[in-house]
């Protein structure tokens, strides 16, 4: 446990200085660590909220303008 100011109020969390992972008072019941997201591409995020079909049409529409056709 970190040292603190004898009139400061010690705080439930704090981050450990070693690990960086949440730290707490009770040395037997450390508060869970914090879930992590795996890295995820733009591309991954967009297809997550397109479907196959979405992206074809949106390819489409795109490659006409490229094109002069609209």
């Amino acid at each position: 446990m970190p040292s603190f100011a004898s009139d400061a109020q010690i705080p439930d969390t704090w981050d450990c200085p070693r690990c960086g992972f949440p730290a707490g008072k009770d040395r037997d019941n450390p508060p869970d660590p914090p879930r992590t997201e795996p890295y995820k591409t733009h591309l991954a995020y967009v297809r997550e909220r397109r479907s196959d079909a979405d992206g074809e049409a949106i390819l489409a529409e795109a490659l006409a303008k490229l094109r002069g056709e609209i």
